[in-house]
C-alpha cells in the first residue's frame, strides 16, 4: 500500500480498529472448497483460536492444530465443543512438527513467520498420497500489480468491515489478536521457490493483501 498517504494510512487503521474484521477467515469457506467432503486426517499449522480448525472437523475424522503461543492455543481449547474430534498443541513448527501423515494440511496467515522453503518441504513430507495442501499467506508488494491491488482492497476492506459489522463499532476478533510480523518475501520470490518445492502448485493473488496456494500429493 506504498502509493497511499501517511494520512489515508492513519485515516484507514482508524477505521479497521472501528469496524474490525478477520482478513484470513474471509477465505476459510474458500478453503473448503479445495477439500473433499469427507477425509481422514488434518492438520491446520498456526491454528490461533481454532476457527479454521473447527470447520475442518466437520468434515475430518481428526483435526490436529498446532500453534506457537500458549495464550491463544489455551483460547482455541474453551472455544471448542466437547465432542468436536480436534485437539490443540502448543509446538513450533519448526522444530516439533508432528511425526505424522495428513490427508489435509492448511497453513493460513502464518507460514511468513517460517522458513519458507524447508516449510514447504515438511508438509509435502507429511502430506499422505492423495493429500491436499491449502496456504493462504502473505507476500511484501514490489510490483505495480501488488500496490494496485493493495490500493484495490482498501475501499473493499472498509466495505467489508462496515457491512460485517452491520454499521457498528465492534472489539476485535479473537482470532485477530495473535502477533504477527511483517511479510519479507515478494509474490514472485514466493511463486518461483514454490514451484520448485511443490510443481504444479496453483498460486493466485487475492484481495486483501493475501495469496493462495493449493498443492495435491500424487
Amino acid at each position: 500500500m506504498g502509493i497511499l498517504t501517511s494520512r489515508a494510512l492513519r485515516a484507514l487503521e482508524r477505521f479497521n480498529s472501528a469496524y474490525p474484521w478477520d482478513h484470513n477467515a474471509h477465505y476459510h469457506r474458500w478453503i473448503l472448497r479445495q477439500l473433499p467432503r469427507r477425509f481422514g486426517r488434518a492438520l491446520d499449522v498456526g491454528s490461533g483460536s481454532g476457527d479454521l480448525a473447527r470447520l475442518l472437523a466437520g468434515r475430518a475424522a481428526a483435526v490436529k492444530g498446532i500453534d506457537a503461543d500458549p495464550v491463544i492455543t489455551a483460547r482455541a481449547r474453551e472455544l471448542t465443543p466437547a465432542g468436536l474430534p480436534v485437539t490443540f498443541t502448543v509446538a513450533d513448527a519448526t522444530a516439533d512438527f508432528p511425526d505424522e501423515t495428513y490427508d489435509v494440511i492448511t497453513c493460513v496467515a502464518t507460514v511468513h513467520h517460517l522458513p519458507f522453503t524447508s516449510s514447504l518441504t515438511r508438509f509435502r513430507r507429511h502430506l499422505a498420497p492423495g493429500g491436499t495442501l491449502v496456504i493462504v499467506g502473505l507476500a511484501r508488494p514490489r510490483t505495480p500489480v501488488d500496490h494496485f491491488l493493495g490500493a484495490v482492497a482498501v475501499p473493499a476492506n472498509a466495505a467489508v468491515g462496515w457491512l460485517k459489522n452491520k454499521g457498528r463499532r465492534s472489539p476485535r476478533p479473537v482470532s485477530m489478536t495473535a502477533p504477527t510480523r511483517p511479510e519479507d518475501m515478494s509474490y514472485d520470490d514466493i511463486v518461483r521457490e514454490a514451484r520448485a518445492v511443490l510443481p504444479g502448485a496453483r498460486m493466485r493473488r487475492r484481495l486483501f493483501w493475501r495469496y493462495t496456494l493449493v498443492w495435491r500429493q500424487g
